[in-house]
């Protein structure tokens, strides 16, 4: 199977340098993503929204594997999730499993992060302080420095969205997995159960599953091998 990762907001396709073996030993394609704009900090991103995102996404979807075949999983951790989702909306004969790592997938027209401030376009990596302590679980001090060290700024259209999706309902017919770290299975059911907005979407997934990875928000760094691992089991699937 072929493998598209999507990485979070700040990262580009170095956040999978450790997934990717994994993955790759496994039997697998793993083809890492770096998102437009986040090339490097020196990289024009004053015209980069959600659109050029979800269209590099399926731009790499296309360039993989065999196009007439269902043959790629769409991995999106974080932010990335619902950017993933967009491109399973638009793709979906070629989407064999859409997994959301730490993410869910959002409806027509939801924000990714609309309360990130962006200064001049651009969402730095925010001060540790600013996540919840969940997020931060088994992160080490020498994981946060090298984090911080290869973050690029987010494009600030991209964390206000909206995110595209069209009236095809054949997206939510793919099969989907949310891996979950900083919540549970049974926390996503409490949420959907209770009509919260921002999980309205994951109630009408036709074949979804939950499992379980518990750590912190970025499992590529805290526990790689097991969500490789996880992934190549996902795409055995």
């Amino acid at each position: 199977m072929e493998l598209v990762l999507v990485p979070g907001f700040w990262l580009g396709a170095d956040a999978w340098r450790e997934v990717a073996p994994v993955i790759e030993q496994a039997g697998h394609h793993a083809h890492p993503l770096t998102l437009p704009g986040l090339e490097s900090r020196e990289s024009d991103r004053s015209a980069i929204g959600v659109r050029e995102h979800v269209d590099a996404i399926v731009r790499s979807i296309d360039e993989v594997g065999d196009p007439s075949a269902r043959d790629v999983v769409l991995v999106g951790h974080s932010g990335g999730g619902p950017l993933a989702y967009a491109a399973t909306d638009a793709r979906p004969e070629r989407i064999a499993r859409v997994v959301y790592v730490d993410s869910w997938p959002l409806g027509p027209d939801g924000v990714v992060a609309g309360d990130l401030v962006g200064v001049d376009g651009e969402v730095e990596l925010p001060e540790w302080d600013d996540f919840e302590d969940a997020d931060l679980i088994d992160l080490t001090d020498e994981q946060r420095e090298a984090f911080r060290s290869v973050a690029v700024p987010e494009p600030a259209a991209v964390t206000r969205g909206p995110i595209p999706l069209s009236d095809d309902p054949r997206r939510r017919a793919v099969p989907a997995t949310v891996v979950a770290c900083e919540f549970t299975p049974a926390d996503l059911q409490s949420w959907v159960d209770g009509g919260s907005p921002v999980v309205v979407e994951v109630g009408k997934l036709e074949r979804l599953d939950v499992v379980e990875l518990p750590t912190g928000h970025w499992p590529m760094f805290t526990r790689p091998s097991e969500l490789g691992a996880l992934l190549a089991e996902l795409a055995d699937r």
